[in-house]
């Protein structure tokens, strides 16, 4: 029988939608929290530190993600939002002092699937002995066999996988949610659905039939947003609904323990008796005796 699934963390990835904008980047936290979310993420990067100088010397479209970029000191009034508005704070680090950065505000960190082959990134957030999401986009066991013994060698603690398909947005026949399965057996760790999907059935799916232990996806406020135009995005109306009716539908499995239910109770004596097959209870009946007709 398989075991209870627990209810999952959904996490809202800002990544570059907030436009360097504060108002902008706090707004997104409250809608995060009033969608039902349990955390807020962001990307911290510096152009310069994130692309090849040759590059960023022949191409204006990577040129141009310097305006993504979300300022260092954003970061005290986010991670404050966050926890006055109930979740928590995460942040993606692009750069080795980003970690360190980092450190006062985040709750956990997380590794992009692009930077899951970096050593040195890994073993500094392991070393923070703060919590670790990790996504495996494009990545293949090997690889991951690799991250997941570096994280652990620096001391890492506390992982959580995210199975993710690095295409935006990613067809729903390519999400492959079984590997959730497959790498929890594996490394024996939360495993989670990074969503590119903008599918509900692929949420729903992953949580409910593979266990995804977190679920984290893409938000923007309005369709503004820069990545939003790529199709991997959600919106507030799109996602709250579904959180809603995932949470809802994850009240349903109880405990498994086979008992009578509260609101059937007051039925249970209203079963057929055992002596004659006719409803409800003789003792229930002898009540009934005494009372006047059409009660």
């Amino acid at each position: 029988m398989r075991e209870k699934t627990q209810t999952p963390q959904f996490v809202a990835e800002v990544s570059s939608n907030h436009q360097a904008d504060l108002p902008r980047a706090l707004q997104f936290i409250e809608t995060a929290a009033a969608s039902g979310c349990d955390g807020v993420k962001f990307q911290l990067f510096r152009l310069r530190d994130l692309f090849a100088p040759e590059i960023l010397s022949k191409s204006k479209k990577h040129r141009e993600r310097e305006a993504w970029e979300l300022p260092p000191a954003f970061l005290p009034e986010l991670a404050g939002q966050a926890h006055r508005s109930g979740i928590s704070f995460a942040c993606t680090p692009f750069y080795l002092e980003a970690v360190e950065e980092l450190y006062p505000f985040v709750d956990f960190y997380k590794i992009a699937s692009y930077e899951l082959l970096w050593a040195d990134l890994l073993s500094a957030c392991a070393a923070t002995g703060k919590p670790l999401v990790l996504s495996t986009g494009m990545a293949t066991l090997e690889e991951i066999d690799q991250a997941v013994e570096v994280y652990h060698a620096a001391g890492g603690q506390e992982l959580t996988l995210l199975h993710c398909v690095s295409g935006y947005p990613t067809p729903a026949d390519q999400c492959n949610l079984a590997a959730i399965g497959s790498l929890s057996v594996r490394y024996g760790c939360p495993i989670g659905w990074s969503d590119h999907s903008v599918s509900e059935a692929v949420i729903s799916r992953a949580v409910h039939h593979w266990g995804a232990s977190m679920i984290e996806f893409h938000l923007d406020l309005d369709g503004c947003g820069d990545e939003f135009r790529s199709g991997h995005c959600w919106l507030p109306s799109q996602i709250s609904p579904v959180i809603r009716r995932i949470r809802k539908a994850m009240l349903t499995d109880g405990n498994g323990e086979k008992i009578p239910m509260p609101s059937e109770m007051s039925d249970r004596e209203w079963r057929a008796d055992p002596s004659d097959g006719l409803r409800p209870y003789e003792t229930v009946r002898r009540n009934w005796r005494e009372k006047e007709c059409d009660q």
